[in-house]
């Protein structure tokens, strides 16, 4: 089979994340995307239960309860004949790991901003990570219907965040009460603001920019205002250059106000008309992966991986244990890379070299599932596992690929896991080994024993996780503080190095749910302590995926 069926699907696609500092209104954006697609009747309504609404995005009872996102959700949602992959991320910092790992699987990023707080210090986190990769974004200012900055100001702060110069799409007339519309600048029109979470696009009015006498009638000074402040922010960007946006070197910014369905419709248009298809992948061998370590060669077998190609492959960015507390089940959520996935294909871990046979393979409306007929580069599909998969592993129909880049960062905070019921032993360790695995927090198991070790970026990672072990797997915890105070990967150039380094500080060492090996450190001084000592051992704060092994 030729490969033009498959440039072709690919071509459709767009796989975008939403980011934003929380509260700024992504879930809320999130839910109104997923409205004007169709993809959803009633924002917020699909687990309507009793009356009571809940984000579509927002599964967890936790969730529900705090009313803030602490996972990740896939959306998946076909719009203007384009297959749109939306993946909407926590906004806490305590849940910065999943949010950057997910970064990792996207083609683009949608940063919301809230118009009255600008760019927070949460988005700047993940603005670096976007900066890092060149990620495409396009900018939503929210909640223009509240008292909010002038919108020349949040312009010149995103400009100064991003590192990047904004290019206005849309320009808000007034603000809060006096809030009446948005400028369209591509199609020339005004439309007319009016609240309500009900109204759909066609709901609203829109007046073309020429009849000026009629919108200066209808809102006087307002308008002659956004007017000038547009034709101001216009002299002072550059004019907009799509192949910019792509190298991450611009960034389209709309105004609107997501809880009144509002400005909404002009972003979802961008994605389809701005946002990058599918772009391609690179694949890095290490030399204790590749063939050719045999021959003696130690440069990386480097190949870029077309999203056209025929071969399947995908990486894992995300494992997800419970999402259907019926079955118990475990979700491995692949990011394909090149190929087209059909059932009942053969396919490999790399990792393992194992073959992988899920039980069903699904596309997502958050918790709810479709099975897979087809699947193309862009789309997310989850393959539903009973384990052998884990956060970074590539999985292929055959071909040797190893992708990278899924970052796990060493945790700074630490707590010993106590088991109120010592006859829950066994749902305790079958939760920490699926809670550790799909990355809600990171695992430790002293090499001599002991009690088990949590380890997190934030506080309430350690809440979430008490949660999740009593509510899913019946097993009700105490959590107590320990001595340790950070952790670094180790590895070394021979496996005497490393005999000596662990045959040295045994009560220091602990294995993580990859099995990777870590030295649990008290103070800063340790590390450069042992480091003194031991020359040869190489200290990480960073491991890049399951399985892989960390090079110096």
């Amino acid at each position: 089979m030729s490969a033009s069926p498959y440039a072709a699907e690919t071509r459709r696609r767009r796989t975008f994340a939403i980011i934003s500092h929380p509260d700024a209104g992504k879930t809320t954006l999130t839910e109104k995307l997923l409205l004007f697609s169709g993809a959803i009747q009633i924002a917020g309504s699909v687990k309507a239960r009793k009356a009571s609404r809940h984000a579509t995005s927002d599964w967890m009872e936790i969730e529900k309860q705090r009313g803030i996102s602490v996972a990740s959700s896939v959306m998946q949602m076909l719009y203007r004949n384009h297959v749109i992959n939306l993946l909407d991320t926590p906004g806490h910092k305590d849940f910065s790991e999943d949010t950057y790992r997910v970064l990792t699987a996207v083609d683009s990023a949608l940063m919301v901003i809230d118009a009255a707080n600008g760019v927070e210090a949460q988005t700047r986190r993940l603005i670096e990570v976007c900066r890092q990769r060149d990620t495409p974004i396009i900018t939503f200012v929210n909640k223009m219907d509240r008292e909010v900055r002038e919108p020349l100001e949040l312009l010149d702060e995103i400009e100064r965040e991003l590192g990047m110069p904004c290019v206005p799409m849309t320009w808000p007339v007034g603000q809060g009460k006096a809030f009446g519309g948005i400028m369209n600048l591509r199609s020339r029109t005004m439309t007319v603001f009016e609240s309500g979470s009900e109204r759909l696009p066609q709901d609203f009015e829109t007046v073309p920019l020429s009849d000026r006498e009629n919108l200066l009638e209808r809102f006087g000074h307002e308008f002659e205002t956004a007017e000038q402040s547009m034709e101001l922010a216009i002299g002072a960007s550059p004019t907009w250059d799509h192949e910019a946006f792509l190298a991450g070197r611009q960034t389209p910014v709309f105004f609107g106000s997501g809880v009144n369905n509002f400005g909404v419709m002009e972003v979802l248009e961008a994605l389809v008309d701005l946002a990058p298809s599918p772009q391609p992948r690179i694949s890095r061998l290490t030399p204790s992966d590749a063939a050719s370590r045999l021959s003696g060669n130690n440069e990386p077998v480097v190949r870029e991986i077309r999203p056209e190609d025929p071969d399947f492959s995908g990486v894992v960015f995300k494992v997800q244990a419970n999402m259907d507390a019926n079955h118990r089940d475990r979700i491995a959520f692949v990011r394909m890379a090149s190929g087209r996935y059909r059932p009942g294909m053969k396919l490999k871990v790399q990792r393992t070299s194992k073959e992988l046979r899920p039980t069903s393979v699904v596309t997502f409306l958050s918790q709810r599932r479709e099975a897979v007929d087809e699947a193309y580069a862009g789309d997310i599909i989850g393959f539903t596992t009973h384990g052998g998969v884990q956060l970074g592993d590539t999985i292929t129909d055959g071909a040797n690929l190893q992708f990278t880049g899924l970052p796990f960062f060493a945790p700074e905070l630490f707590m010993t896991v106590l088991l109120k019921n010592p006859l829950r032993t066994k749902q305790l360790q079958q939760g920490l080994a699926q809670l550790g695995e799909e990355g809600a927090i990171q695992v430790f198991r002293p090499e001599i024993g002991g009690a088990m070790l949590l380890g997190a970026v934030g506080q309430l990672q350690f809440e979430v996780v008490q949660h999740r072990l009593k509510s899913e797997y019946d097993a009700d915890i105490r959590l107590e503080g320990c001595q340790y105070t950070g952790a670094r990967w180790i590895t070394a150039d021979t496996a005497a190095e490393l005999r000596a380094f662990t045959d040295a500080y045994p009560a220091r060492m602990a294995r993580d749910a990859a099995n990777a090996l870590a030295f649990l450190c008290t103070s800063p001084y340790d590390v450069r302590l042992a480091q003194e000592r031991f020359p040869k051992i190489h200290f990480h704060l960073l491991r890049e995926h399951a399985g892989l092994a960390l090079q110096a």
